[in-house]
């Protein structure tokens, strides 16, 4: 009888813990939340900390197997004395985007911030000043979001569950301490960080693939540790309910996530491998790289032009979704040119086209090859970005009139075509300057 009650009680026991996980009903906080981030559409990613300093990009730590012990020694030099705050959310704001997503701490295990949970910190640099409040108070101050990026893995600590890791192997640990302590570490971390830095809009993970099977399919495998992720979850939206939650696992959404993001490719679309992962009926965003690096690279000189940005962003929007796009500053806490002419660029192209893409919604069908559309209240916006001639046919179109159409840039009139539901659109040809000449529709349904 003990023996069966035991047995009921794990039973019963392991059938609440499916129903915590699953139950997760929104706040109206965070659901407010999730509509700004939907209209907003367009941020910018920094990677940016210790990993800098080698100019080999932020897995330099893994990739080249650097112990521990050795790569202890980069906090000597870190010491970014040419960071400037005001400059670098300046910078975003100008360009047009509307958050930013700073990295607090990365897979090496650095905490970017005054945190009282970690001896490996900004604070015991020779800057000795917290980067997280820094940019904190500048993005509170011009009214930009700060989104939180903090690593699951670690490729320094002994409680980390390394053994069972996919990276991280040739770190030089030995001793495998209790996770517990690793998951109680991060909780303390993540309450600092929403706690010390006034209003945040969202954490941005990564890492919880390295406890997962590479060679799956379907990417549905249990993972090889028990994350905790609904305690963390949960934590967040107790301490700030409107602050957004997103998880770079690749997978369906877990319960409590706010948005899903998808990287280095659009939704829907895996070229790069990394995003195979359906649709799901949350905010949607797209992360990608102006080059082809996340952390500072010296050699990497693969910039994208500005119109292959416009056509991220776009087809980002087209897909209901954002785009986060990064930079990788220099150790010395400078934004190479490079990454700066780019998204000043994109600032001036956006105070023309913005209307179409700010506050839209995914056009009626999804990006095609010739371009794609997005949407508004009783417009809809054509983005020829790739037409195969001087016009583009619409089929099976969910109005039933254009009262008005015209070229968004000049607000000159065009000549649609509507008929049985196929409407015919004049259109301008791409160019290095005009990548996306938009035609606006204003319809009736």
């Amino acid at each position: 009888m003990k023996r069966y009650f035991t047995t009921l009680m794990v039973l019963l026991l392991a059938v609440s813990l499916r129903a915590q996980t699953q139950n997760y009903v929104s706040t109206k906080q965070n659901l407010e939340a999730r509509n700004w981030f939907s209209n907003n559409k367009y941020g910018l990613f920094i990677h940016w900390g210790p990993f800098s300093i080698p100019g080999d990009g932020e897995w330099v730590m893994n990739n080249r197997n650097i112990t521990v012990k050795n790569y202890t020694r980069l906090e000597r030099f870190f010491n970014p004395v040419d960071f400037n705050a005001a400059d670098w959310v300046s910078m975003a704001k100008n360009g047009g985007m509307k958050y930013i997503t700073l990295i607090t701490r990365h897979h090496d295990g650095f905490s970017m911030f005054d945190t009282k949970f970690s001896d490996f910190n900004i604070m015991h640099t020779p800057y000795k000043k917290d980067i997280v409040k820094q940019m904190a108070d500048e993005c509170h101050q011009q009214g930009i979001k700060l989104f939180l990026y903090y690593s699951l893995l670690d490729w320094r600590r002994e409680d980390y569950q390394y053994w069972t890791g996919r990276t991280g192997k040739g770190t030089g640990r030995k001793v495998k301490g209790n996770w517990d302590d690793y998951i109680k570490f991060m909780k303390n971390q993540l309450t600092e960080l929403l706690t010390n830095y006034g209003e945040i809009g969202g954490i941005w993970f990564d890492g919880y693939w390295d406890q997962m099977d590479a060679e799956s399919k379907d990417r549905k495998p249990e993972p090889r540790a028990d994350w905790h992720m609904r305690e963390i979850y949960d934590l967040i939206h107790q301490l700030q309910p409107q602050c957004l939650i997103g998880n770079n696992h690749h997978m369906t959404p877990l319960a409590g996530e706010d948005f899903q993001m998808f990287e280095q490719d659009l939704p829907g679309e895996n070229t790069n491998g990394l995003s195979f992962q359906k649709i799901s009926d949350l905010p949607l965003e797209t992360c990608a790289t102006i080059n082809n690096s996340w952390g500072f690279n010296l050699t990497d000189t693969t910039y994208k032009t500005p119109a292959q940005i416009v056509n991220l962003l776009v087809r980002s929007a087209g897909n209901g979704g954002n785009l986060l796009l990064n930079i990788g500053p220099m150790p010395n806490g400078e934004i190479q040119p490079e990454f700066k002419d780019r998204i000043s660029w994109m600032g001036n192209w956006l105070k023309t086209y913005g209307e179409s893409v700010y506050n839209t919604k995914g056009g009626y069908i999804r990006p095609q090859k010739w371009g794609c559309l997005t949407q508004a209240a009783g417009k809809v916006y054509v983005h020829p970005l790739n037409p195969l001639g001087d016009q583009i046919t619409l089929e099976n179109v969910n109005f039933k009139q254009v009262k008005k159409a015209y070229l968004l840039k000049t607000k000159q009139s065009l000549k649609v075509t509507l008929k049985n539901k196929t409407l015919q659109v004049p259109v301008l040809q791409p160019t290095a300057n005009d990548p996306d000449s938009v035609v606006v529709l204003e319809v009736a349904k």
